[in-house]
């Protein structure tokens, strides 16, 4: 070990130059560029980030490991069936006595699963990310595969019967120009109808 690696100051020696005697050796340095800062993800970001890294562990975990390149869609449809051991979601099999009942008066040993729209949304989240990750073309991209949202149909239809409820679309809300619109096609068919006659 060299003994400059431990020096310590003296009184002799301050530590650092002062002004005074250093004006012979100044040197210019250009400004350094300050760091812009990072603005913080929405909840939306974040949760994409964490469900990929998730996907990305779940690639490594196989066997043999897969690198993102490798992957297909097959191995998204086994990583949602992976997830369902998390899920919260009592999915009731159809010998169940409490198949098909929206609110069961009782325990069951029934499995948790996730929630289809929980599904839904996570291969919405992973299909952009893949995209970000320079993935390709949306057409390859395995998140957006028929054979998933085959899958997440299935999942739907299975969990909306063994929950006994129902999935029905969101209506559209009307708004002020779908009324318009029909008070003017009702008022064009009447006049029409007046006319024929």
């Amino acid at each position: 070990m060299s003994s400059d690696q431990y020096h310590t100051p003296t009184k002799d020696q301050p530590d650092h130059p002062s002004s005074s005697s250093n004006h012979h050796h100044k040197q210019s340095f250009p400004p350094q560029p300050q760091p812009q800062p990072q603005q913080p993800l929405s909840r939306y970001e974040s949760q994409k980030r964490r469900d990929w890294n998730t996907f990305i562990q779940y690639l490594k975990s196989q066997n043999p490991p897969l690198m993102v390149s490798q992957f297909d869609y097959t191995h998204v449809l086994s990583f949602l069936r992976y997830l369902d051991q998390f899920g919260k979601t009592k999915v009731h099999h159809q010998a169940c006595v409490f198949f098909g009942q929206p609110d069961p008066p009782g325990p069951c040993t029934c499995p948790l699963k996730q929630a289809w729209g929980s599904l839904d949304a996570l291969i919405g989240r992973l299909r952009a990310a893949y995209e970000e990750h320079g993935g390709g073309s949306p057409d390859s991209n395995p998140f957006a595969n028929g054979s998933i949202r085959v899958h997440l149909r299935e999942v739907r239809e299975s969990q909306a019967k063994a929950r006994g409820i129902p999935y029905r679309k969101k209506k559209r809300r009307k708004t002020r120009n779908d009324v318009v619109a029909v008070k003017k096609d009702v008022a064009n068919s009447s006049t029409h109808n007046q006319s024929s006659t």
